[in-house]
């Protein structure tokens, strides 16, 4: 009887376990249910995310196209502008790469599987392009600087040159040729002296001269400052967008080894 008893209780329990494990199984496959139907919509907004990266990458490569269409190398300012553009625009292809790479490899076309791979590994080929721009574009900062100071000289020497040979004729030109000037064009000295009309051109022409020189000195303010901050700007975003392409090789590891 104290056999049958324990025989019908060790029946009992592994009732209830059983009923226990069907409810606790049923619980688990009705979350799982939610989840997925959760999910797919998800799912289906990664595809259009994915098209919309792929058509963003191909917009950034006609961008690329063309700047260097024609190209100009060995020309500093064509460089350095250059260099800025592909600094200014890169968040484009980040974005665009981040819309392509969502979802990592879930419902992945095949043709998808080698060009992830292969962009994975052109991230790493970009990251060292654009490291490679921060000396390119120091170098071209420097011979830039070089090029601008050299021209605002120039052309301030120039009109200095002009103005101290019209200062030089008028010191030399008697109070005599300068009535007879004044007579031919129609002018009138007005009781005033040949010689004090001499004394104030000479005294403007050394005004224009300093004034010259003020205005060479804001133009070489002003050119150095402006290239110093787009030098600055450039560089460090070419070592930024080097560091995240870099980061984006390292973490789409998954994408290479599925290619292999």
């Amino acid at each position: 009887m104290a056999e049958t008893d324990i025989r019908e209780s060790n029946t009992r329990e592994s009732n209830n376990t059983e009923s226990d494990i069907r409810e606790f199984v049923e619980l688990e496959f009705t979350k799982l249910s939610k989840l997925v139907g959760t999910i797919q919509p998800l799912l289906e907004l990664i595809n259009v995310w994915r098209f919309l990266g792929y058509g963003m990458l191909l917009l950034a490569l006609l961008d690329i196209i063309e700047m260097f269409v024609p190209p100009n190398f060995l020309n500093p300012n064509w460089e350095f502008q250059t260099m800025g553009r592909l600094v200014n625009q890169v968040g484009v292809p980040l974005i665009a790469i981040l819309f392509v790479l969502s979802g990592k490899l879930a419902k992945r076309a095949k043709w998808e599987l080698p060009v992830l791979a292969l962009l994975s590994r052109l991230t790493l080929l970009v990251a060292l392009l654009y490291i490679l721009l921060i000396p390119l574009g120091v170098f071209n900062t420097i011979r830039l600087y070089n090029t601008n100071l050299e021209q605002i000289k120039t052309g301030y020497e120039q009109r200095l040159s002009q103005a101290n040979q019209v200062e030089k004729q008028l010191s030399q030109t008697s109070p005599t040729d300068i009535d007879n000037l004044i007579k031919r064009q129609g002018g009138s000295l007005n009781g005033r002296s040949p010689e004090d009309i001499k004394n104030q051109i000479i005294s403007e022409l050394t005004q224009a001269k300093q004034q010259l020189k003020t205005q060479k000195e804001t133009n070489q303010s002003s050119v150095t400052l402006n290239l110093l901050k787009n030098s600055v700007k450039w560089n460090v975003g070419a070592l930024i967008s080097s560091v995240l392409f870099f980061i984006i090789w390292k973490e789409t590891r998954w994408a290479r080894k599925k290619s292999s």
